[in-house]
């Protein structure tokens, strides 16, 4: 942001109040229903308070940066969601949207003050110059990230593609710690996943919504529908946990799940801002049975869908009360790089309802549980009573007593047992979900 210095905000204070009177007194005239005229005497106050600080602070500070926090606290004053972005900011909220940047391609965390890499993405830097699961990183070229901070580590890592970078590795396993130099490379984050749950029931999981995530939801689809034979029973598709992103992404998303109708609407301040949203023609899953799974973390654009989905009957909505994110920020670039979010409308649903601050109630309620495994009881059956009757079709009873399995067949004890949990203890909604599905598909419904 580019601002006026020194003794030239006493001039700017005389400038602002002259064109406000001049602008003032033609609205006035031409047109009584123009917004009202600028608070004037307020506008003295701020520039009174700005050069007291100025002046009597008991440090120097810099007229940019008291001009810049202003402008900070005048947007972060309107709602949680309207901000100003530095040049830093507006770079980091362009990767979020696009899903592109120059980097590394770990997914990182933290431990013990250090970063952790929870896992290096397939086919980048990191994986190429084998980098681990589990590897905390002590320093990022010449800086320890012990009490760094994760965002702060992250952008060290992130630079101009080809530049290079050294990491110092500590990893389980090693006498000393490891240096891999890695060179920074366009990193690709994909916000969509899948995997089939059972033969012919897909999952798909969008963990934000980008520019390219309906891109990506047709590749996982046409993938899931391939492994099904071409054709899918049932679909869940999980919102959980997603925080949003760009409308026109959750647009997309609806759209590849209706072949027609209204999937969202806004309306700005001024009369005659409608914009309508409406699905083309083509369902990618024909139709078949949908489950979305939402939760308190499901805010925004995966609130778009989810109420899209929900009023056009689509789908049947599972989980609980989304987080009530209703309205939509517009990001308004400036000439020096920088740039202002602001809020600018509120979405509707298709039935005209407003989720600002409610949120979209779930068709089906199921809380967040931990389901645990419990071991059965011992108990007495038919087979155990003295002298009981014997199954005329069952050999090897001529004793009278339950039978012995053939050693030759039986099989050694955890032989065929899965060491993962099964769904409903992992994910219980997700196992709701699956059943739900399948009552729906053995129905023959849509």
């Amino acid at each position: 942001m580019k601002f006026p210095y020194r003794h030239a905000l006493s001039l700017l204070t005389g400038a602002i109040a002259g064109a406000g009177l001049a602008w003032v007194g033609a609205v006035s005239a031409a047109d009584p229903a123009a917004p009202p005229a600028l608070p004037f005497e307020e506008l003295r106050a701020f520039t009174e308070i700005l050069e007291r600080v100025r002046h009597d602070y008991v440090e120097p500070v810099d007229d940019r940066k008291l001009l810049e926090s202003a402008v900070r606290g005048m947007l972060a004053g309107l709602d949680p969601h309207s901000s100003y972005l530095d040049k830093e900011g507006y770079r980091e909220m362009q990767v979020g949207t696009t899903g592109e940047f120059g980097g590394l391609g770990i997914e990182v965390g933290q431990e013990d003050g250090f970063v952790k890499v929870i896992s290096p993405i397939d086919d980048t830097p990191a994986a190429r110059a084998g980098i681990r699961a589990g590897d905390l990183i002590v320093r990022i070229d010449d800086t320890p990230t012990k009490g760094l901070g994760l965002a702060d580590s992250v952008k060290l890592m992130r630079g101009s593609v080809g530049s290079s970078v050294k990491l110092t590795v500590v990893r389980a396993g090693e006498d000393k710690p490891l240096e891999i130099t890695l060179t920074r490379d366009v990193i690709t984050v994909r916000s969509v996943k899948s995997r089939a749950l059972e033969p012919g029931y897909g999952y798909v999981r969008i963990t934000q919504f980008q520019s390219r995530t309906a891109g990506y939801l047709r590749e996982q689809l046409a993938t899931l529908k391939q492994a099904g034979g071409g054709r899918l029973k049932g679909l869940v598709l999980d919102l959980r946990n997603n925080p949003g992103g760009v409308l026109s992404g959750a647009v997309e998303v609806a759209d590849a799940f209706l072949d027609s109708g209204l999937i969202v609407y806004t309306e700005g301040r001024e009369s005659g801002s409608r914009q309508n949203f409406q699905a083309g023609a083509g369902d990618l899953i024909d139709g078949v049975p949908l489950v979305v799974l939402v939760n308190g973390g499901s805010a925004s654009a995966s609130e778009i869908v989810a109420g899209a989905l929900q009023d056009q009957r689509r789908a049947v909505i599972m989980g609980t009360r989304t987080f009530g994110k209703g309205s939509v920020q517009t990001i308004m670039p400036l000439a020096d790089g920088t740039a202002v979010k602001l809020t600018t409308a509120r979405y509707y649903t298709p039935s005209g309802r407003s989720i600002q601050a409610q949120g979209i109630e779930p068709d089906i309620r199921v809380d967040a549980v931990r389901v645990t495994g419990v071991e059965a009881a011992d108990t007495v059956k038919e087979a155990d009573l003295a002298g009981h009757l014997n199954n005329p079709g069952q050999r090897g009873n001529e004793t009278g007593g339950a039978g012995e399995a053939d050693p030759a067949q039986a099989a050694p004890a955890g032989a065929g047992r899965s060491t993962e949990l099964p769904l409903v203890q992992s994910d219980y909604a997700l196992a709701e979900a699956l059943n739900l599905l399948k009552g729906l598909a053995l129905l023959g419904r849509k």
